[in-house]
């Protein structure tokens, strides 16, 4: 194999440019051309690749964001808009693509791989719900973002014996939600794999309250439940002064933790050594603190459970 390409896709998440940095460096080591897709799909579908050196990707291992861009595209869904992204990896050589995101991402890679396309995927994504690995690239760094919040939020929450209500990411996973909220000490964490009643939860604040506390940390991830609503709710049943933060699109952005740095260049190595070995249709994912080969078609068609002792914990912790 002589030319293969990396290509950044989906949602962004912090050590996307730290892979891209190890793929193209590890691949030159080779002997192998790298091209590098720009906005995802989309500029898959309309040619804008360009070549990658080693100076191309020098100063961004501690950047945030993928320097590549990403973006979304209705088109590549379409087998028209595959075949035009395929045709136009052919015209220049390419014989393997480093598809580097989500499960929405992933997705795209098996589909281009059924059209003959070499694939290894990266998981990126801050929300840590890709099927067969530990942690995804990213998530690190967005829990670390959300436990410095919460630090802050908790020293105001003190100061006015306030229930602080953080509204995180995690639209269907609550992997940052528990993760922070546990390393943070809040009270009540809310995920969208657990049920919960509000009433409840007002109880259980007063409680609290009753046995002296004299604030709370209330974590709830956005596929729970509104921040905002909640907020309100708890202010008007139990009449504790309450503020909501929503931290929103912050958790994307920032340098990358040592954490996320190291296992994005550890995952892509591995990519690359799987393309050029010709492995393809597979995820590099991180198990055990080792990295391993997944079928992509599993890693895409299983979902990955929340880890119930964490949860289990934090609920003991929060007494």
């Amino acid at each position: 194999m002589k030319k293969i390409a990396v290509i950044t896709s989906g949602g962004d998440c912090p050590g996307m440019n730290a892979a891209i940095r190890a793929v193209v460096r590890v691949a030159l080591a080779q002997g192998v051309e790298v091209w590098g897709i720009r906005n995802g799909y989309a500029g898959m579908i309309a040619g804008d690749m360009t070549i990658l050196d080693s100076r191309s990707v020098g100063d961004i291992i501690q950047k945030g964001g993928t320097f590549l861009g990403t973006a979304r595209s209705e088109e590549f869904k379409t087998l028209n808009g595959r075949q035009k992204a395929v045709a136009n990896l052919e015209a220049r050589g390419i014989e393997g693509l480093i598809v580097i995101g989500g499960d929405g991402s992933l997705t795209g890679a098996r589909l281009l791989g059924e059209l003959g396309i070499k694939i290894v995927g990266l998981p990126g994504t801050i929300d840590n719900d890709i099927w067969g690995t530990d942690y995804t690239i990213g998530f690190d760094t967005a829990v670390n973002t959300v436990l410095d919040a919460i630090n802050k939020l908790r020293d105001t929450a003190s100061a006015h014996g306030r229930v602080m209500l953080v509204e995180v990411m995690g639209r269907n996973c609550g992997w940052i939600a528990l993760t922070a909220g546990l390393a943070g000490g809040a009270e009540i964490i809310l995920i969208p794999e657990q049920p919960f009643s509000q009433e409840d939860i007002c109880k259980q604040l007063l409680e609290s309250r009753a046995k002296g506390k004299q604030y709370s940390i209330v974590v709830v991830a956005e596929g729970a439940g509104s921040g905002i609503d909640l907020g309100q709710y708890i202010r008007s049943r139990t009449g504790l002064e309450t503020r909501v933060s929503v931290l929103g699109h912050i958790q994307r952005g920032g340098a990358p933790t040592v954490s996320d740095r190291l296992l994005a260049s550890r995952l892509a190595e591995t990519a690359v050594t799987a393309l050029l070995d010709g492995k393809t249709d597979v995820m590099i994912g991180y198990r055990n603190n080792q990295c391993v080969e997944i079928a992509i078609a599993d890693a895409v068609g299983n979902k990955k459970e929340i880890d119930r002792e964490l949860y289990r914990l934090a609920e003991v912790l929060s007494q």
